[in-house]
Parts: structure tokens; C-alpha cells; sequence
């Protein structure tokens, strides 16, 4: 099996509170919106929010960001609230946490220089 392209879809109970959370909030820029929906760039890959279908609750987010602290900042600056402020992980990583207003856990993720993850592991 090939996989061309892949992004997280999500159903929002109220749409316009998610959009709003996407667009406004976390300040995501826009891909595409279709009408029934809008599809935001999250680095490579796309969060997707639609408007129609069924709400469906739950899921996780890991988003690298560059500063993981600059981020807590930054949302906090716009009054997002934060459900676990960014922190070194016991496995190296820095992670804070946000919840969507729909319980979508959004784990925000800086990886240091010298994590394993950084690492060209080909030989």
C-alpha cells in the first residue's frame, strides 16, 4: 500500500468554536476551506475541520514546534489556556499541552539538538 497524503480529521460538536480555536486561537493558517469545512496547515501534515458528519470527541495531536516555551507564551498571550505548561519529558523531549474545545489533546513537542529523534540513524 502507498500512502499519497495523510491529516487528521477532526468533527467538531460546534463548529465555529473550533474554528475559531484553529484559526483565531493557535492561529493556524488556512489551506482550503470547502464551505462544509476548513483544512490548516500543521507543518507537514493538514488538521482538517468538518462541518458536517457526526461529532466525534477524542484523538491526539503531536505538533512540533521549534520553542516549545516561546509557544506556552504565545498562546497564553492569547488566552489559551494551557493544560499541562511545557516541561522536559523523563525522554528528553520538551512538551506542553492544550486541549481543543472538543477534548482533542494537541501535545505541543520541541525536540532538543542532541535527542535521538534528530539523529540520521542510515548508514
Amino acid at each position: 500500500m502507498e500512502i499519497l497524503a495523510s491529516r487528521m480529521l477532526i468533527r467538531p460538536a460546534d463548529y465555529q468554536r473550533s474554528l475559531t480555536f484553529y484559526r483565531d486561537e493557535l492561529g493556524l493558517a488556512i489551506a482550503r476551506d470547502y464551505g462544509a469545512g476548513t483544512v490548516f496547515y500543521a507543518g507537514q501534515s493538514l488538521i482538517e475541520l468538518a462541518g458536517h458528519g457526526t461529532p466525534r470527541a477524542g484523538g491526539t495531536m503531536w505538533l512540533q514546534v521549534r520553542d516549545v516555551y516561546a509557544a506556552e507564551e504565545e498562546l497564553t498571550g492569547r488566552g489559551v489556556p494551557v493544560a499541562r505548561e511545557a516541561r522536559q519529558e523523563p525522554w528528553g523531549l520538551h512538551e506542553m499541552h492544550v486541549t481543543d474545545p472538543d477534548g482533542v489533546l494537541l501535545i505541543f513537542v520541541q525536540v532538543p539538538e542532541n535527542h535521538p529523534l534528530r539523529r540520521d540513524n542510515r548508514q
